[in-house]
């Protein structure tokens, strides 16, 4: 199966402004990506209206994500309402740029872990599912999905392996909500990649790619062949996104622990990914 390719802003830049956007858009063009992948880490940080008209110029699509910073908690009771809004202004964004996804991990602070017993895992899932009901609501009256993804242990003690997302989302699945899968996380956390692929099944509405070191795709140890196998088996038809960041920006680079350069530029990472999954997708539609 021969799937678009995308990539993420925030392999050049955070925060994102209108500018960047535009810079950002010509570079991704001119290596071949046929999606941008938006993150809305501040509502009002670029204009929704103007990426549409650049990339439509272009003609790319687009790939709405969110961030779950610092004040953004759905299992946090004095946060709750405000990152609610903040999913439904991303549904908005998403319906301005024609993004039939809004993926993230949309559960607690990025980075906020904690210890429980089954019985507080029970109430932190109970919790979450009443948060994000009318969330998913929102979205589905709107041809959207909330593709919620599982986070490696660093960064969240709720939600680590599709087998967790399955058994808190299932309430939820086919009502605006649906999977987000990370090749970098499932490296962390999955003892087969391929499996959980399987395992998540028709549920996967978004898929990101980057190397294991959150680098390029190819110079890694990813069985890539065996993740694009996986995909094929599930029917996922949707785009392969790259997601990787860069270290210019603090915030960014310390949140997603990016301590050394991952290729010798960001448009070289960028180039790298496009022409390997490029090519293995060719070389896989020529197979009889």
């Amino acid at each position: 199966m021969q799937r678009q390719l995308g990539v993420n802003t925030w392999v050049w830049a955070s925060p994102l402004d209108d500018d960047a956007l535009a810079r950002i858009a010509a570079v991704a063009d001119g290596i071949g990506f046929g999606i941008l992948e938006l993150p809305v880490e501040r509502p009002g940080d670029w204009s929704p209206a103007l990426a549409a008209e650049r990339l439509g110029e272009r003609g790319m699509g687009a790939r709405v994500v969110g961030a779950m910073g610092e004040g953004r908690d759905l299992l946090d009771d004095a946060l709750r309402g405000a990152t609610q809004e903040y999913l439904r202004h991303c549904v908005d964004v998403a319906v301005a740029l024609g993004s039939p996804t809004v993926a993230g991990p949309f559960t607690a602070r990025t980075g906020r872990v904690w210890r429980m017993d089954p019985s507080d895992r029970a109430h932190a899932v109970a919790a979450l599912r009443e948060a994000l009901r009318p969330v998913a609501d929102y979205a589905a009256e709107r041809g959207v999905t909330l593709a919620v993804e599982p986070l490696n242990r660093y960064e969240t003690s709720l939600i680590n392996t599709v087998a967790q997302a399955v058994d808190a989302l299932d309430p939820l699945f086919g009502r605006g909500v649906a999977l987000a899968l990370d090749a970098y996380h499932l490296n962390i956390e999955e003892r087969s990649p391929a499996a959980a692929i399987r395992a998540a099944g028709s549920r996967i509405a978004v898929f990101q790619v980057c190397g294991n070191d959150r680098g390029p795709v190819g110079p890694d140890h990813t069985d890539w062949g065996a993740i694009l196998d996986a995909l094929d088996d599930v029917g996922y038809a949707g785009p392969l996104t790259l997601e990787s960041f860069t270290g210019d920006n603090d915030t960014i680079a310390t949140a997603a622990s990016i301590w050394r350069p991952l290729a010798a530029s960001q448009d070289e990472l960028a180039r790298i990914t496009f022409e390997t999954l490029t090519d293995l997708q060719q070389r896989r539609s020529r197979l009889p």
